[in-house]
């Protein structure tokens, strides 16, 4: 496995095209990435995670690769984010990258020579094709989904599909391969076993120049099942585990990060770390307030970090308990939002209710990864255009969480300096939006408050991703020890929380904010939080 150092990291997720424009077109590159190095570094973060940065015709944001070994022009090119790395190194800031193992676009020169084939390939598809529709197709087309799509070229029949129709699913075989369906491959037949050397070659490809590692994007949809439910999920991970083998010897310390939590096999891990995604249940009951829309395979529910306060932590706690339980140790990542839903600002959430988030998801014990944007608090932005595939489910825009980044007070928030009607997303019209040039001044501001947790993070063990955490109080305000020498309390609703706590008498508020300590337990002002040291 890896080295250990993913445990004591901070991560900032970058999404490229919204970050920074260094050329006047509208959209953000590496350039604009490289100018700001300092700013990211000022946060005291040493990892960074981009978005997918390949050449691409961006039906899905990037997550359509037609050329997993060159930089899409729009953000530059391959020399450009060689550069970043080793700015960023110099920095003490390593580069992640975004991997779409499961599928690519359509215009991959790997599906457009199979798309042209009279039929299979000798040398084995790369690709899912069958000439005719098994009797247990999948029935749904929603993105996200696998589903049958007709072939649009020679040839004959159909090819299988990971989200939207311009997705087509790489072939890594299936769990079961029936006498009847011969055009199911088994996971080491030819066509699979290409994908997973390309897979190596890839990963390699990038580690030779110095990144750090990947997140993988759909990382377990690999092998495929029948019942169109992924149940190829464990096999998907002995992929992963063959080439953490791999790595151990040609790049031992690069690390690689699922989307979601790795199934439990008994075995080895294949990845190195588990990510609670924003929209799956633990992170949303923690956040999701209704106010980005209603994803359609999460009920809403009252969240736990809601001026009302009447949410649980139950949801979440059951599930860090279940990812830490066979492995206490495992690097777990919690982000404060990300590229595919809501930000952590998210209407009606204001920006009082800021500083019990970050607190938070600062110091539980996780590895934190802070969305661009959310060290200033800016705001997910209802009503935004569909761009890219962002609005992939009614009721489920990504637009609003992908806005351009907000510098200054200049034209377009000092993103770019291109006419406003040609910016990839309109900038928050808000004439009190958050930026980072007034924050900078401000020394009560969220980014501020971000530097600091970061910094005490950093000085203090107890609170980064390794020492344990032991939940005190489930409810309002939330506390919980860190090691045997640290309490972190946070109040999340509007109305004042009392815990009986004994044992804090001379307890230290190390940072904090309306928490009040004595002989028998915390007051908490609403929206309050602390990082007592015993």
């Amino acid at each position: 496995m890896a080295g250990d150092w993913l445990a004591d990291a901070v991560v900032y997720e970058i999404y490229p095209q919204s970050f920074a424009d260094s050329d006047g077109d509208g959209v953000g590159d590496l350039r604009g990435v490289i100018d700001h190095l300092d700013h990211v570094a000022s946060l005291g973060v040493d990892t960074i995670w981009f978005n997918p940065c390949f050449d691409s015709p961006f039906v899905d944001a990037g997550y359509d690769v037609a050329d997993y070994l060159r930089v899409a022009p729009r953000y530059g090119t391959n020399d450009d984010l060689v550069e970043l790395v080793d700015a960023a190194r110099e920095r003490g800031i390593r580069v992640l990258l975004d991997l779409v193992a499961g599928h690519t676009s359509i215009e991959h020169p790997w599906f457009q020579a199979e798309l042209h084939a009279d039929g299979p390939s000798p040398e084995g598809d790369r690709y899912v094709w069958c000439e005719e529709l098994p009797a247990w197709a999948w029935g749904s087309d929603i993105p996200g989904t696998p589903a049958w799509v007709r072939s649009p070229g020679p040839r004959p029949g159909w090819y299988l599909k990971n989200f939207y129709d311009e997705q087509p699913a790489l072939n890594f075989g299936w769990t079961e391969t029936p006498a009847d369906e011969p055009w199911r491959d088994g996971v080491d037949d030819p066509g699979p076993r290409r994908n997973k050397e390309a897979l190596r070659e890839i990963l390699d490809f990038w580690l030779s120049r110095g990144v750090a590692g990947f997140r993988v994007d759909m990382a377990f949809s690999l092998v495929k099942d029948a019942s169109g439910k992924n149940a190829g999920a464990v096999a998907a991970a002995q992929v992963w585990r063959d080439l953490q083998e791999w790595l151990a010897t040609t790049h031992p310390e690069a690390v690689l990060v699922p989307e979601g939590s790795e199934p439990r096999t008994g075995g080895a891990s294949g990845f190195d770390a588990d990510f609670m995604l924003v929209i799956f249940a633990e992170h949303a009951s923690l956040f999701d307030n209704g106010g980005a829309g209603v994803l359609p395979f999460q009920p809403p529910g009252e969240p736990f970090f809601h001026a009302d306060g009447r949410g649980s932590t139950r949801t979440f706690l059951d599930g860090w308990a279940a990812v830490k339980a066979d492995d206490p140790a495992r690097p777990v990542l919690l982000a404060t939002a990300d590229h595919d839903f809501s930000r952590l600002r998210t209407d009606p959430r204001t920006p009082e209710e800021l500083g019990a988030a970050l607190t938070f998801l600062l110091t539980w014990g996780s590895v934190p990864s802070i969305y661009y944007g959310d060290e200033i608090g800016m705001r997910y932005l209802p009503g935004m255009p569909d761009k890219e595939g962002s609005i992939c489910n009614p009721g489920y825009n990504r637009s609003g969480c992908r806005t351009p980044m907000q510098w200054d007070d200049s034209p377009n928030a000092g993103f770019s300096t291109a006419a406003p009607d040609d910016l990839y997303l309109p900038i928050d019209p808000d004439p009190d939006r958050p930026t980072v040039a007034a924050q900078e001044r401000d020394p009560g501001s969220t980014l501020h408050l971000v530097r600091r947790l970061v910094a005490l993070r950093r000085s203090t063990p107890a609170l980064g991703g390794r020492a344990p955490t032991t939940v005190l109080h489930q409810g309002y305000p939330f506390t919980w020890r860190r090691g045997d020498s640290h309490v972190v309390v946070v109040n999340p609703r509007r109305e004042p929380a009392s815990v009986d706590l004994p044992g804090l008498d001379g307890a230290t508020v190390l940072l904090g904010q309306g928490v009040e300590v004595s002989s028998s337990g915390l007051r908490v002002e609403g929206f309050g939080y602390g990082v007592l040291e015993l």
